[in-house]
């Protein structure tokens, strides 16, 4: 028999029904739904099924019940839990209050839960976040801040923050991240430049960037890839040109 299947409590007790303030007065069942059981599932089912009592379990020892009870209790009663010791309590608590209460936690020191504010916050207050110590966080927050507030970001130390920068800022700014050292960027760049600028990107050292100033770039631009070390630049430039005389 393995521990699931036994009813035991946080402290690898035996759950003694005879013992637990709700019995008699609760929808509950061992192995099923119980709030004394040590497995989370059969702790939310409790209070699926009990709700008006997640109220006087936000102070239990056990985190997991305090994490769920949060999950039901009165919204009046949340405020407190964002101080709490655990952070699953912390967060299951501020999903369920108003964003203002999100912005305590922006400097958690949990990153799951700072990652979890950051799906919750907008504008200028999520702006912080963009130089968050974890690369994660700052990858949402890039997702989601206004485009205009990511030029923070296009030194940013992970090739991939700086990816969803090229993807949204403003397109007068994408040249500030032409000469990334980082390929996929450098291409982002350059499928979101004004066909015009990509002459600046015709000697790229990246096949993929030159590539698409042979599909784009002006026709200058293109004559000058038709004798291209990559064959598929070389061909796409020889084609463009083939096509203009035509």
């Amino acid at each position: 028999m393995t521990d699931i299947d036994q009813a035991l409590d946080w402290r690898s007790n035996a759950v003694d029904c005879t013992t637990c303030p709700q019995h008699g007065q609760a929808r509950c069942g061992l192995l099923r739904a119980c709030v004394q059981d040590r497995y989370a599932r059969r702790i939310d089912r409790f209070f699926d099924w009990n709700p008006a009592l997640a109220n006087f379990y936000l102070d239990h020892p056990h985190f997991e019940v305090r994490a769920i009870a949060a999950k039901h209790a009165d919204i009046f009663r949340l405020p407190p839990l964002l101080e709490a010791e655990d952070e699953t309590v912390r967060w299951n608590a501020a999903r369920r209050l108003p964003e203002r209460h999100c912005l305590k936690l922006r400097n958690d020191p949990h990153r799951e839960v700072r990652i979890r504010v950051a799906t919750r916050l907008e504008g200028a207050d999520l702006a912080p976040m963009l130089w968050d110590p974890d690369y994660y966080v700052r990858l949402v927050a890039a997702w989601r801040v206004p485009p205009a507030l990511l030029l923070s970001l296009i030194q940013d130390p992970e090739a991939e923050v700086r990816r969803v920068a090229a993807s949204r800022l403003p397109v007068e700014h994408l040249l500030l991240l032409a000469a990334d050292p980082d390929e996929l960027v450098r291409r982002e760049v350059a499928q979101r430049l004004p066909a015009d600028l990509l002459v600046q990107l015709r000697a790229d050292a990246s096949w993929r960037v030159r590539l698409e100033v042979a599909q784009r770039g002006p026709r200058a631009a293109a004559a000058e890839l038709a004798g291209d070390p990559d064959p598929l630049v070389a061909e796409t430039a020889q084609q463009r040109m083939l096509a203009a005389v035509s």
